[in-house]
């Protein structure tokens, strides 16, 4: 690969990793109109460190709530923060169980099925059309609210259906605050992401050239720079309750998407 190309699909991830666009619907969409011919290891891996990037960009923008709630826990006592955390815990297994016993279907998606993706884009759009129309609230994010909220992240593991847009949505279609809802959606993702990594190397499931170090690393920086950015301004994005504008965004890249699979068959 390229290093303007790592560049490039840097700061794609970067960017839709918390616009609710799906990072990996575009990453796909970059690899096929960049012409990333990698077989699918080699591929996935990029896309690994990439979404590592932006785990790390979470962290420094949230590092106040994240320190807060390591404070909290290790009060030991049942109180806001480590409930918050065992929510967070909670919305986890199913994207867990989905990693643990669909991984080679999931992995099979990110091959350039640039049709799917597509429509995967237009599902999104449906879901911030819908959440855009609900009314704000004070609500915070229970229990049971955590694990319904982690069933979309799963189904958001798929290319094109966005994991903020998809969270952010049906938090707030429960009828949570939009801004709690944005904070639990971004900071959910970090242990998950973590995890994920930590699965694969140990697995094995990573394939490592030395020769791609550098459009690894310069790909890196690219995306947590991106992420800084994109995760600031998403958060302020949230409070005034856009949603539509990223929903027609998702709609006309979508039906590029499926227009240009279509004709280039």
């Amino acid at each position: 690969m390229e290093v303007i190309d790592a560049i490039l699909l840097g700061i794609i991830q970067g960017l839709t990793e918390f616009l609710p666009v799906s990072s990996s619907g575009h990453l796909e969409l970059g690899k096929a109109i960049l012409g990333d011919n990698s077989i699918p290891k080699e591929s996935l891996l990029f896309t690994v460190v990439l979404h590592f990037a932006t785990a790390l960009s979470t962290i420094v923008v949230f590092r106040k709530d994240i320190l807060s709630l390591l404070k909290g826990i290790f009060k030991f006592r049942w109180n806001e923060d480590l409930q918050f955390v065992s929510k967070i815990a909670v919305s986890m297994i199913p994207a867990v169980i989905v990693g643990l016993f669909f991984e080679e279907q999931l992995e099979a998606f990110f091959g350039g099925n640039i049709l799917f993706v597509g429509c995967m884009l237009i599902v999104t759009a449906i879901l911030l059309f819908l959440a855009d129309k609900a009314k704000d609230t004070q609500k915070k994010v229970s229990f049971s609210n955590a694990f319904i909220i982690g069933i979309s992240q799963a189904i958001a593991m798929l290319p094109g259906i966005s994991r903020s847009g998809a969270t952010i949505s049906t938090s707030v279609l429960l009828g949570n605050d939009k801004t709690k809802a944005a904070r639990f959606s971004f900071l959910m993702v970090v242990p998950l992401i973590f995890g994920k990594i930590a699965k694969d190397v140990l697995g094995g499931k990573l394939t490592y050239d030395a020769s791609n170090f550098t459009s690894l690393s310069i790909g890196f920086i690219a995306a947590f720079i991106a992420g800084l950015f994109a995760c600031t301004w998403m958060i302020a994005l949230v409070k005034k309750s856009k949603l539509s504008y990223f929903a027609f965004y998702c709609v006309i890249v979508g039906a590029i998407a499926i227009g240009f699979s279509l004709f280039n068959n």
